[in-house]
């Protein structure tokens, strides 16, 4: 019996960091055995290729399916095929300078495609004695040979094509069915496009030259529509003419009858008759005889008039020739003709190429241009062996340089966390209220964001930014992780700088309120209570300023009134009156000394040691609970949130816990070493009058206490 001996693991290194244990990629043999790698320790499981600052050509490669998502088994494809074309798998974790040749594995059928290609590739660009292929040289080499008649994408443009009829008919093509874009960027046609081009080209001349049983002639193309449609407009009225003369023709009498009654005539005698259209248009269309004969030319009831003669041109001249007079079995020939016609024309194949026109179509029939379009394809096809192997080249060394950047932003949220470089979801830095703000996501709804974006328990302020006059346009959603929001509302301007430099004028235009730190929530209970006292000592002022006013305009047009009235005599001063005020004030002032006494005198009588404690319990009491929920608010961050909210699939509880949070956001400080001076020249002059008075009371108070005998002398 032979023993099989099971292939040993490989031996993964984990870090902790934002709650979760996160995979740590040192090696190439790491990148390699992601496939053995559980995908419930992957810290995502997809991401988008747009909104990420990642290289875009990269990101194209990676997503083998096109539909704008990089996924789990696009990363592990991506690693075992560099992995088969590497001798040395190092070159995966320090391959950012480029690819040795060395390196390159010729053993295997991708490695020696890969070399041959890289070689090629270096000697066109001048470099035969380089031993090392870097992303720049794939990228100038495909530029060159993108712009060239054929460069093996199997897509035809009008630069492929040297010949002007050809390209005439390129651009047709493009016109009827579409573009494909060719490898140099310019829009072209592919096989399968050409040959659709043809098939309904074919298709619509059959049809169009399909023979109609007894009919000659057909509607011209140009007004087809129109003609029909007076066709069926006019028809019914022709029908009525014909069969009015049938009855004049089997009765003598209805020749009068069937015309125009003498009350009908006499109505319209005395009207307007250019207003009568429609009452005229009741009339028969010609007089009523019995020689079943339609004149075209002359005696037609005014009101239809024009269309007959429109309806002669349009549709009698090219069915029946050109006939000054019309009888009833030339009428039902007509009408069957018309019938033919109209179920031909029902059967239409329905084709953008009709556009064309019948003289084009046929020119593309009759010259063969077709096949020529097709062998300038299959030109371009037979180079596609070389142009794949240069792609395969331009894919290995960006694999070399950035897979494993990738991979520190996927399988692990490692430059996120450890602080080593910004991750690839973070769009750049806003700088606004004194502060910079590092965690900052691309946003394309802001509405569709926020709705899971909430989630998060992360404070954010999302910002339209402009740059260029309004030309360029992104918006972000920058999370708020230190300091206060006192300061922070819609309309606030700051600039966001991306990830290039560039500035960008920030906006705020929405904001997620949530609990930003410890220090916020200590200090939140007692700014609200400051702003509500504010905000009520500027209501009963401006409600008294309000009242004086009105009083004051009240006396003014009293005054204006009364001018001649005596003035009133002066009442004499009440003593008692004003007594009674100064009393109130005073049983005011005693009820609130009385108050700050007994609290004083219950907090003297507490043992010294006591009184921290007391001090403290009144600021616990205040800030207390909303430190709390702060603070399991805090502990409820989430990056994750933020990532699904815009297209991620995260696949775990990325937190971003306190001291994370705060290194997130930095804070304005006077840099090390700097000199500040004390002086300032525009400084509000202090008045010490508050703290005296402060003062006043708290001995007051005292006095009271003693005198009052709750302070026992010693």
């Amino acid at each position: 019996m032979t023993n099989i001996v099971p292939a040993a693991q490989h031996q993964w290194k984990f870090f902790r960091a934002g709650g979760f244990d996160q995979v740590l990629l040192e090696s190439g043999d790491d990148l390699l055995a992601l496939s053995e790698l559980d995908k419930k320790l992957w810290a995502a499981l997809s991401c988008p290729v747009k909104g990420v600052e990642f290289d875009q050509r990269t990101l194209q490669l990676l997503d083998t399916d096109a539909d704008d998502h990089i996924r789990v088994p696009e990363i592990l494809a991506a690693a075992e095929w560099t992995g088969t074309c590497l001798k040395d798998r190092q070159v995966m974790i320090n391959g950012q300078q480029g690819v040795p040749l060395s390196a390159i594995d010729s053993e295997t059928e991708d490695g020696r495609r890969v070399l041959d290609a890289a070689r090629t590739i270096l000697a066109n660009l001048g470099k035969v004695d380089a031993d090392l292929i870097t992303v720049e040289d794939t990228i100038d080499f495909g530029a060159i040979l993108a712009r060239t008649r054929f460069n093996g994408d199997g897509v035809i443009t009008a630069l492929t094509a040297d010949d002007e009829s050809l390209k005439g008919w390129i651009a047709d093509i493009i016109q009827c069915i579409g573009s494909e874009t060719d490898r140099s960027g310019e829009p072209g046609i592919n096989r399968e496009m050409i040959e659709r081009f043809s098939a309904e080209t074919a298709a619509w001349l059959a049809w169009n030259d399909e023979p109609l049983a007894g009919l000659a002639n057909r509607l011209p193309d140009e007004g087809r529509e129109d003609a029909i449609r007076l066709w069926h407009l006019v028809r019914p009225k022709i029908d009525d003419y014909f069969l009015r003369c049938s009855m004049a023709s089997f009765d003598s009498r209805a020749a009068v009858i069937m015309n125009s009654s003498d009350e009908s005539l006499a109505a319209l005698a005395p009207r307007d008759l250019s207003e009568a259209g429609s009452d005229m248009a009741l009339l028969p269309l010609s007089a009523v005889t019995t020689q079943d004969l339609l004149d075209l030319e002359q005696g037609i009831n005014p009101a239809w008039r024009a269309m007959i003669a429109q309806l002669r041109s349009s549709v009698i001249e090219p069915l029946a020739g050109n006939l000054a007079a019309l009888t009833s079995s030339q009428w039902e020939e007509l009408k069957l003709a018309v019938q033919a016609y109209e179920t031909w024309w029902s059967n239409r194949i329905e084709t953008t190429v009709a556009g064309l026109g019948i003289t084009r179509l046929r020119q593309w029939s009759a010259e063969q241009t077709g096949a020529e379009l097709l062998s300038l394809v299959d030109r371009d096809l037979a180079l596609q062996p070389e142009f794949d192997a240069i792609e395969q080249v331009e894919r290995l060394t960006r694999y070399c340089r950035d897979l494993l950047p990738l991979a520190n932003n996927f399988v692990a949220f490692r430059d996120f966390y450890t602080g080593r470089g910004k991750a690839i979801f973070q769009a750049g830095s806003l700088y606004l209220d004194g502060r910079c703000f590092e965690l900052c996501i691309s946003v394309k709804d802001v509405a569709k964001h926020a709705l899971l974006a909430n989630l998060s328990r992360v404070y954010l302020v999302y910002c339209d930014c402009v740059r260029n006059g309004g030309a360029d346009r992104i918006t972000i959603a920058a999370a708020i992780t230190n300091g206060d929001c006192d300061h922070l509302l819609a309309g606030r301007n700051g600039v966001f700088y991306d990830r290039s430099g560039l500035d960008w004028d920030a906006t705020i235009v929405r904001i997620i309120e949530h609990p930003i730190s410890i220090r916020q929530a200590f200090w939140a209970p007692y700014k609200r209570i400051a702003k509500t006292i504010g905000d009520q000592l500027q209501k009963m002022a401006a409600a008294r300023s309000r009242a004086a006013e009105e009083k004051a305009a009240t006396s003014a047009m009293q005054t204006g009134q009364k001018k001649d009235d005596p003035k009133p005599a002066q009442q004499a001063f009440d003593v008692g009156k004003f007594a009674g005020i100064f009393a109130a004030i005073g049983l005011a002032l005693g009820a609130i000394a009385t108050a700050i006494v007994s609290i004083l005198t219950g907090f003297f009588k507490l043992p010294w040691w006591q009184m921290p404690l007391v001090i403290i319990g009144i600021i616990a009491l205040i800030s207390g609970f909303s430190v709390i929920m702060a603070w399991f608010k805090l502990r409820q961050r989430n990056l994750g949130r933020l990532l699904d909210a815009n297209g991620w699939a995260v696949n775990t509880r990325a937190k971003i816990n306190i001291p994370f949070g705060a290194s997130l956001t930095g804070m304005a400080r006077l840099p090390q070493g700097a000199v500040r001076k004390q002086s300032d020249p525009y400084e509000e002059k202090s008045s010490h009058w508050k703290t005296w008075l402060i003062v006043v009371v708290v001995i007051v108070a005292i006095v009271l206490a003693w005198k009052m005998g709750f302070i026992p002398p010693k």
